[in-house]
């Protein structure tokens, strides 16, 4: 599946919404969803800065795509970065680079969070768009 067909599958079950707290209860279920992530990567050098709480993103290439893994300690953020990871991992780096992250405006994300978790956010999106960037340089 390409990046833009499961931002689109994202889209469609968030449509099935209308309340916000229905929303807020689809993203605590998708993070409640994710494996935990090891422990070994739960570090100073993998928790992102920018976001309020605590969230560690690891990410590795295995066979030219890059895989994320991470864990929050809140549970709309570990929601939002479970999307992410749904939407970027398993993708060269290249495609994340290219990617335009319209689900995340879509889904009405963005004006739904408070300014620290929208913070929070772009910091999740810029640190991922860093490890492709720099595993797109190390070819």
């Amino acid at each position: 599946m390409t990046i833009n067909e499961i931002q689109d599958e994202i889209i469609e079950e968030f449509s099935g919404f209308d309340d916000w707290m229905d929303k807020y209860q689809l993203l605590i279920d998708l993070g409640n969803e994710q494996d935990p992530l090891d422990d070994k990567y739960k570090t100073e050098q993998n928790l992102i800065d920018g976001c309020q709480s605590r969230v560690w993103l690891q990410a590795d290439l295995i066979d030219g795509k890059l895989l994320f893994t991470a864990e929050s300690d809140a549970l709309i953020v570990k929601g939002i970065v479970a999307l992410l990871i749904r939407v970027l991992s398993g993708h060269t780096p290249q495609e994340i680079l290219d990617a335009d992250l319209y689900f995340i405006e879509e889904i009405g994300l963005k004006e739904h969070l408070s300014p620290t978790r929208s913070n929070g956010l772009l910091a999740m999106v810029k640190q991922m768009r860093m490890y492709a960037l720099a595993f797109s340089q190390k070819k």
